[in-house]
């Protein structure tokens, strides 16, 4: 049901900051920048090969990516997303396997894909992302 690594997800503190690293140290181009509301944060992708980079940046204190940097404030890696063809069975089968959820539905994450995730607790540290692309309305 795992396709393939859709993407890294990196936090910073500022993408004004991080994203001329990318471009100018790494030689990636950013493929754009996108404020996901729902998860109080502004991300930036870059493509590196068949996987992509998505930065974090927390637009609120009391978000996911904020709550990440107080304890990492240099930043860092802050998740690992698998693509999935089948995102609610990918939930469900992992789920069945003894995985805890963070999201028991998925919900519209950046670049229109539908996302969910496992609790690192019970994914040995690594916060786990499923992604698709969302269904046409």
């Amino acid at each position: 049901m795992i396709t393939r690594i859709d993407h890294l997800g990196i936090a910073v503190q500022s993408l004004d900051e991080a994203i001329p690293y990318y471009e100018n140290v790494l030689g990636l181009t950013c493929e754009g920048r996108e404020e996901v509301e729902s998860q109080k944060v502004r991300t930036a992708f870059f493509a590196a090969g068949e996987v992509h980079l998505e930065l974090l940046e927390p637009t609120s204190p009391d978000s996911p990516i904020a709550r990440f940097l107080e304890k990492n404030p240099s930043g860092g890696i802050h998740h690992i997303a698998f693509a999935t063809d089948d995102i609610n069975g990918q939930l469900a089968h992992a789920k069945d396997q003894g995985a805890r959820l963070v999201h028991e539905v998925p919900f519209e994450g950046a670049a229109g894909k539908l996302v969910a995730f496992l609790h690192p607790k019970s994914t040995f540290g690594v916060l786990t992302e499923f992604c698709m692309p969302a269904l046409p309305h």
